[in-house]
């Protein structure tokens, strides 16, 4: 424990926020190459940079947290209004995704065939694979919330199992969105409908996975000892985070699964009686 006279803490210098932004330009520059040339050398070489100095800085910070003693009351309270400044910014970054969809369905060009979904696109059947994601989703949820409490009443044993089906469930979830694409029958590059969909779904996914490596660090933490009634920040902030993801879900479920499905099936059933 560092003796201090102030309640804030004072970050000192740290080689990881300069090293992050090589690593994200090696990331950006490789995805370009990979693009036009198909060299994807420097977007592999500076994902795994990313990973290790994740790993080096969430090191540092656990150690200032848990055994250095600088996160004290007055550091929580701001480190939770960063936490929710940022899931905001994530809300409105969905927003763009959103406000495009509903723009292109409501006026939909004659481009496309002045309809929508457009000619030719298949939707997904969201009675498959996207309803059992949608279950798998709001299944970790549940089991997130209820490892929180289990914390809270020092149940740590139990809070460790139910946190490790949650992350389960998370990897689970991203295998099949995997499988979902593959087997898709359109692809980003099929007009709108397919850009806006493999966007949305797929900025998704990477929050998803980004959320299942916050909670599997987490999990080590718990088996570590390094959580306390009233010492779990860390832990609230992933639970806070994945339920966004979940919240996020829901509304892609429902409007770029479910109701084009449904849309799909309204067209057919008029063009059929037209026919008739």
């Amino acid at each position: 424990m560092t003796i201090q006279f102030h309640p804030y803490h004072i970050v000192s210098q740290s080689p990881w926020p300069f090293l992050r932004g090589f690593s994200l330009f090696f990331i950006i520059i490789g995805t370009a190459f990979s693009i036009h040339n198909n060299f994807d050398y420097l977007s592999l070489i500076g994902l795994i940079i990313t990973l290790l100095i994740i790993f080096q800085w969430w090191r540092d910070i656990t150690r200032e947290a848990t055994f250095e003693g600088f996160h004290t009351l007055t550091v929580k309270k701001g480190l939770k209004l960063g936490v929710i400044l940022f899931i905001v910014r994530e809300i409105f970054f969905f927003i763009r995704f959103f406000w495009t969809y509903f723009h292109i369905i409501l006026a939909p060009d004659i481009e496309i065939g002045i309809s929508w979904p457009p000619s030719g696109i298949t939707p997904f059947n969201p009675f498959q694979i996207p309803l059992l994601n949608t279950v798998i989703l709001l299944s970790s949820g549940i089991t997130l919330t209820w490892s929180h409490h289990r914390i809270l009443i020092k149940k740590f044993n139990q809070a460790f199992i139910s946190l490790l089906v949650t992350v389960l469930l998370g990897f689970y979830f991203t295998i099949l969105q995997a499988l979902e694409y593959f087997e898709a029958s359109f692809t980003i590059s099929d007009r709108v409908f397919g850009s806006i969909f493999f966007l949305a779904t797929g900025f998704h996914g990477a929050h998803v996975i980004i959320g299942s490596i916050f909670l599997l660090v987490n999990l080590f933490r718990i088996r570590l000892n390094h959580f306390r009634v009233n010492h779990h920040f860390r832990f609230e902030a992933a639970a806070w985070y994945w339920h966004f993801v979940d919240v996020v879900w829901l509304f892609l479920y429902t409007f770029m699964y479910w109701w084009i499905f449904y849309l799909v099936s309204i067209k057919s059933t008029f063009n059929f009686q037209l026919k008739s």
